[in-house]
């Protein structure tokens, strides 16, 4: 038994209620919060981020994620580590040595919900969304295989050139 210091009355407090998933799609979001922390069998740590959506009808939600930095399984840290890289390049700061220079900047994610599974409700999934550059989204996408009668020397490469500075 635990005696509370003064009487506690529920009367004027709203309860916490359960917190519903947030639906799939894309959102404007950015980190608010985030810490290491240790995983629950003491043998690895990840990066805990708490998400803000910015816009739309759920403006002020929150969502989060997990990355496993540490862990002996090196494919976890793999996938950790592209997962930041990930976010590195949809805030722009591509070289980082604390997880608050990632903080209140805005970008772009894609949520996903996960269905139930050993005995938890449905979950939210997170893919940061980076930015294709100028470069990228004027640049050809190579096919995997190239035609038969194609020549065997690449073309030569065009100049890009950014939506906002060509002309007429």
């Amino acid at each position: 038994m635990a005696r509370l210091n003064t009487a506690f009355d529920a009367t004027g407090i709203e309860p916490v209620t359960a917190h519903e998933i947030l639906p799939a799609g894309k959102y404007l979001a950015q980190i608010v919060e985030s810490e290491m922390r240790v995983t629950r069998n003491g043998m690895g740590q990840y990066l805990w981020l708490m998400l803000e959506i910015l816009e739309g009808p759920h403006k002020g939600r929150r969502v989060f994620d997990q990355l496993n930095l540490v862990n002996p399984n090196p494919i976890t840290v793999e996938i950790a580590q592209r997962t930041l890289s990930a976010i590195c390049h949809a805030t722009g700061r591509l070289q980082v040595s604390d997880s608050e220079e990632l903080h209140l900047i805005p970008m772009t994610i894609q949520v996903g919900v996960k269905p139930p599974k050993d005995g938890y409700g449905e979950r939210n999934t997170i893919r940061y969304l980076v930015p294709e550059t100028p470069a990228q989204a004027t640049a050809p996408r190579p096919s995997a295989t190239p035609p038969a009668s194609a020549p065997a020397q690449p073309a030569p490469a065009r100049p890009a050139t950014a939506p906002w500075n060509r002309r007429s």
